[in-house]
């Protein structure tokens, strides 16, 4: 006979009925409050997503409908050759082009600069290394508006006033760029470089072959915030560049719209969303490690 047969035979002993309800409130919690958090993200969604929509329908409206009363998010008479006058009002493929150079060629140096300096402070001993960058870190601490006068001084000096390489270099060296990488690096484990310093590499091919592989994330997410910031930087190239039809960028194309005698919002609504498909590419591009560089940059170390 078997023991569930012997169980059920015996007299005197109970048999308490299986609890179905013990396990089905912490599975309906979960699903409770995915539901709640997937309403918060739509609702949150929403909220940012719709200045960008007023944005697009606003460019599609003729310049007197714009600030019409009451509001309406489609006008009288929908202009899309909106976006092909943009083109004749001014050199616009001139201001694009130089804010992609600038942004390209911005990013690509701070990198480089970024991910040798802390790999420098993150990853390599030498006597004062904490002291250095910590006062590295105090140049986050400066607002920009306080820089400008020394830079454009700087500048005069070198010679370099409306030159291509006044709008890059002076935002090379960014701290903030090289903290991020410190971070990451420091939440890499040491064991990866004491095995191919057995192996013989030194510190620039460990550097090279193991360290930065491992941080494409981490590089991913500096390569959008520096991009934007260089796609979007309008107040020293305001400055620092007195030839805007040559050398002119982006955002400062975008206030060509505003003359002395009328706005055409019409247009400038149109040149913003234009502006705005490199940024929206270069981040849908790289979200897979943007997302991963987010949650992981800066929470590692040792």
């Amino acid at each position: 006979m078997s023991t569930k047969s012997l169980e059920a035979s015996a007299p005197g002993v109970k048999h308490a009925a299986p609890d179905r309800t013990a396990g089905a409130a912490p599975s309906e919690r979960p699903g409770a409050r995915g539901v709640i958090a997937h309403i918060v993200v739509i609702l949150a969604a929403c909220v940012f997503v719709t200045p960008l929509v007023w944005a697009f329908f606003s460019a599609l409206k003729p310049n007197h409908e714009i600030f019409s009363i009451p509001p309406t998010l489609i006008a009288s008479e929908v202009r899309w050759h909106n976006f092909l006058d943009v083109f004749h009002y001014g050199p616009f493929l001139t201001y694009i082009r130089n804010s992609f150079l600038i942004a390209i060629a911005g990013t690509a140096l701070v990198l480089f600069v970024s991910a040798t300096a802390g790999y420098a402070f993150g990853r390599l001993r030498w006597r004062g290394r904490d002291l250095v960058f910590v006062l590295f870190l105090g140049t986050l601490m400066v607002p920009q508006e306080v820089l400008v006068v020394p830079m454009y001084q700087l500048m005069q000096w070198l010679g370099w006033v409306n030159t291509p390489q006044s709008l890059v270099l002076p935002f090379a060296f960014t701290a903030f760029g090289t903290f991020l990488m410190r971070q990451f690096f420091r939440g890499i484990p040491y064991e990866l470089e004491e095995a191919a310093r057995v192996d013989g590499a030194g510190p620039i091919r460990t550097f090279v072959t193991i360290v930065l592989p491992l941080s494409k994330s981490a590089l991913a997410v500096l390569t959008v915030f520096t991009f934007i910031s260089f796609w979007n930087s309008y107040l020293w190239p305001l400055i620092v560049v007195t030839d805007y039809e040559s050398l002119g960028t982006l955002p400062i194309g975008l206030a060509t719209f505003a003359g002395q005698f009328g706005t055409r919002w019409d247009l400038q609504m149109a040149a913003t969303v234009i502006s705005m498909i490199p940024t929206t590419l270069i981040v849908i591009a790289l979200q897979k490690h943007l997302v991963k560089g987010i949650a992981t940059a800066g929470l590692g170390g040792r």
